[in-house]
């Protein structure tokens, strides 16, 4: 599903027009960037919760050349699947 459909959907719901709903989801975006830009924790019940972790720096490889590279630490979003999406995926 893409932003588009899903902002279809969701005017269809509630009787919103497309440019309001629009609006809505793209302030949740905003939000939910901010939270975790700040290293909030951002819980959805029903759906699941985005985090940020820390990622240690580790050692790769470039495929092309096969030239090893240390990969610096950094900071990366993660989600963790909530129950009521677990069961409605099995």
């Amino acid at each position: 599903m893409t932003k588009r459909k899903l902002i279809e959907i969701i005017a269809k719901k509630t009787n919103l027009t497309k440019k309001i709903t629009s609006e809505v989801i793209k302030s949740f975006l905003e939000e939910v960037t901010k939270s975790l830009a700040k290293g909030e924790k951002v819980v959805l019940s029903g759906l699941g919760t985005f985090k940020v972790t820390n990622v240690k720096p580790k050692k790769g490889r470039i495929i092309k050349t096969g030239q090893e590279i240390t990969i610096p630490a950094h900071r990366a979003a993660r989600f963790t699947v909530g129950k009521a999406l677990k069961r409605a995926v099995k």
